[in-house]
């Protein structure tokens, strides 16, 4: 039997048996227990039927008790009773299984044409070589959309906030159009999270989310999720498992306790972007500030009423290019430098504000007209604010940026 020890064996086998099970009641603990056994054992053939019957726990890839916990953690935030979620090991894998298990050779994608790059680099690396092809239009522009559409269209993929340059679709629209056209929509949501845009209510069939960013929130876990129709995710997980990407145990256990204080973090993140944009949009010598917060957003109205009140802790800010002054990359280094509070980093959503430069990062494959043309310019610098004090953070921000760009005031 499963359990038992007998000491009257060898050293060398009852070293690997000793302790191997709790042998005391370990139940209902305060906090979740991280499980990270890579297998559970059967007593014999009838146990194993049993636990295939009930969608037990067997092997880690199929199923672990901290990746399920974290399944029902995000599937009440992003979904409902007629929803599920699988985890994954990256917001990328979430975004692969789910657009590879629901599109098959001679299929067409309607997608936004402003998205992080590694989802474009998806769609046109991958997709492309298994006879997918994927047509890429302003998503902000419903009647584009609406052209786009051919006959072998069946799927439409976007993001709730286009990054980096924070425009914002009409998610609800969109899914009309995707249904109208027997098409499912998928929508990321990692910029605003379901504690400020639930995308499913609005008529979205999968929403992905990168819970390394603000899920988590501390910079020190990597998952993703996808959330859906039943039907839907039944592919999904099906892909995940043969593709091997999980979410470990233990980011799993991570992102699960993190998640306990989401609302607290991204709201005050949320002000706080809404209060840093508009101090910097005053500034005579900034180009332009996107942020859905401000009057200036062509999509403020949909924003304001699509996203409850709260416009993401994401904005981004144009400063002078070459055109304006040859010396810009020095500018920026100085305004990168003087700042106190804010610093670079490659991913975002920690509690801290970060900064990126797309250009260099998340889309430095693209060419620069291609860049240009999507609004990426070569000034165009990424946020990710943090829960700082709001005071410090603008006057953080308004010192560095005079010490690097005060000469050109008009």
């Amino acid at each position: 039997m499963i359990g038992e020890f007998d000491p009257k064996m060898s050293f060398s086998t009852n070293i690997l048996e000793a302790g191997a099970y709790f042998r005391d009641p370990a139940t209902n603990p305060e906090q979740l227990p991280i499980h990270l056994a890579t297998a559970h054992n059967a007593e014999d053939l009838d146990d194993l039927q049993k636990r295939y019957d009930e969608k037990g726990f067997c092997y880690n890839r199929y199923r672990n008790p901290n990746r399920s916990a974290l399944n029902e953690l995000i599937n009440y935030i992003e979904g409902n009773e007629n929803t599920e979620t699988v985890c994954f090991g990256s917001g990328m894998g979430a975004i692969c299984a789910s657009v590879i298990a629901n599109t098959k050779a001679g299929d067409h994608i309607v997608s936004g044409d402003t998205l992080y790059g590694e989802s474009v680099e998806i769609f046109t690396n991958i997709l492309g070589k298994y006879g997918v092809d994927v047509t890429f239009v302003d998503f902000t522009d419903l009647d584009a959309i609406k052209a786009a559409v051919k006959p072998n269209t069946t799927l439409f993929y976007g993001e709730t906030v286009a990054n980096p340059v924070i425009a914002v679709p009409d998610i609800h629209a969109i899914s009309e159009i995707a249904h109208a056209n027997n098409a499912i929509l998928i929508i990321d949501n990692t910029f605003m999270t379901g504690a400020l845009c639930k995308p499913l209510s609005l008529g979205v069939d999968i929403v992905v989310n990168s819970l390394t960013k603000f899920y988590n929130g501390h910079s020190d876990a990597t998952a993703g999720s996808a959330t859906g129709r039943p039907e839907l995710i039944k592919k999904v997980f099906g892909m995940q498992q043969l593709m091997g990407n999980q979410a470990a145990p233990f980011d799993s256990w991570l992102v699960c306790r993190a998640v306990r204080t989401l609302e607290l973090r991204v709201k005050k993140q949320s002000d706080n972007a809404t209060a840093l944009a508009a101090a910097i949009e005053k500034l005579p010598y900034i180009k332009a500030v996107y942020h859905p917060s401000l009057e200036s957003c062509p999509q403020h109205d949909l924003a304001t009423k699509q996203f409850n009140g709260h416009y993401g802790p994401m904005f981004s800010v144009i400063l002078p290019e070459e055109a304006e002054c040859p010396d810009w990359k020095e500018r920026m280094n100085k305004f990168m430098r003087t700042l106190k509070l804010c610093h670079y980093a490659m991913t975002l959503g920690g509690y801290r504000t970060t900064m990126s430069y797309p250009p260099m990062s998340s889309h430095s494959d693209l060419t620069r007209e291609q860049r240009y043309a999507m609004g990426i310019t070569d000034g165009l610098l990424r946020f990710s604010v943090g829960i700082e004090d709001t005071n410090d953070l603008i006057n953080d921000f308004t010192n560095a940026l005079e010490a690097a760009y005060g000469d050109l005031r008009k």
